[in-house]
Formats: structure tokens, sequence, C-alpha cells
């Protein structure tokens, strides 16, 4: 019996890129090898890399949000609440199409189990940067401020408030909206990669007749 040697390097690299390694892609990967070792743990996990890539779709949502709360509420004069409310519809619509990509989804979406409880979330979101916006508004009304001063306020307090309801939403989205489809895709991966590895493990060959049907040697 003969065992042929193990490719020991591509084995390790598929070791240590892992199913959810490949998931993340190349970019993130580099990312997390300058982490600490604690914090690199935490994000290497499945719920890490969709954190990772909810990030760039929150801060493109809130982008969108507060240039069109600004240009309501500074060039047209729209009433604080009123302008919150459209730049959250605005950057609710950009969150959704690009949450899809975050999290692996494809195709036609499905309207009870994501398109609704997606929207529903959202307008809670709305309920609160509205509210918020209207009364910083009115609370910077009431010390005198007006102009610029005043709209830094409104924005200011917008955007605080929308950086409270990203955490709240990206743990909605992860763990109750999208979660089943999330875990499939990994899943996916990981199965996909799985003959890759196989074909790295040690191979021992064998010679001559099939085990089964050689002599027992031990009676010779």
């Amino acid at each position: 019996m003969t065992a042929a040697p193990e490719k020991t390097g591509k084995a390790s690299s598929h070791a240590a890129a892992g199913p959810v390694g490949r998931f993340a892609g190349p970019a993130w990967l580099a990312v997390l090898r300058a982490l600490p070792g604690p914090v690199r743990r935490r994000l290497e996990t499945e719920a890490g890399i969709r954190f990772a890539r909810f990030v760039p779709v929150a801060i493109t949502a809130l982008a969108s949000s507060q240039v069109t709360l600004a240009v309501l509420y500074n060039a047209f004069h729209v009433t604080a609440g009123k302008a919150a409310l459209c730049a959250s519809i605005v950057g609710a619509g950009v969150s959704y199409l690009l949450s899809r990509w975050a999290w692996d989804r494809k195709g036609r979406p499905d309207l009870l189990r994501e398109t609704v409880p997606f929207w529903l979330v959202s307008l809670g979101a709305w309920t609160i940067l509205s509210l918020t916006s209207h009364y910083a508004s009115s609370w910077a009304k009431s010390e005198g401020m007006q102009g610029l001063e005043r709209a830094l306020i409104v924005n200011g307090a917008y955007l605080l408030a929308n950086c409270v309801t990203f955490v709240s939403r990206f743990l909605i989205f992860h763990y109750l909206l999208f979660n089943n489809r999330a875990k499939t895709a990994v899943g996916e991966l990981a199965a996909a990669e799985a003959p890759a590895i196989a074909q790295d493990a040690p191979v021992t060959v064998m010679t001559g007749e099939p085990a089964s049907s050689q002599p027992d040697r031990a009676g010779h």
C-alpha cells in the first residue's frame, strides 16, 4: 500500500478561505486580515459578512435621502416633517434594491415574505425620521434659529435618527427577513467548494486486487 503525496499548500488555502470567506470576496478578506483577532473572528461569521455588505447599502441610501431632504427643505421650503417623509421614501427605495444584493436575493421578489415586510419596517423608520425632523425644526424655531443654522439642526437630527434605525434595520433584515435565503446561499457555496477540498485530501493508492478479493495474508 502506498500513499500519494499530500497537496498541503492548496488544501490549506481552501481551509483558510472557507465557504464564508469566499462568499465575502477578496477585498473583505484583506480588510479582515488587518483587524485585531477578536474583531476579525466576529466579522468572519456570516452575520459579519452581511453587515459589511449592508454598510455601503446604508451609506448610499442615507446619502440619497439626505440630498432629497436638503433639496426639499432648503430649496423648495417643504415643511420638515413632509421633507423627511419624502426623503425616507427615496432612501428606502434605494435601500430595498441594494439590500437584495447584500443578501443575494435574485429573481422576482416574494411579495408577502420579502417586499411587504421590508416596507413595513421602512414605514416604522419613516415615522421615527419624520417625527425627529419635525421636533428638531420646532426646537430650532423656538430657540430663534433661522436659515442655515436651523437647516443644520434638522439635517443633523435626521442623520442621528438614521444611524439608530440603521442598526435596527440590519438586525431585522438579517435575522428575520433575509435570514433563510442567506443561509441557503452560504450552504450552496460550501457544497460547491466541497469537491475541490476533497480532491486535495490525501489519496491512498491500492496495488493489486481490491481489498475484498485479496487473500488473508495473516493465515499464510
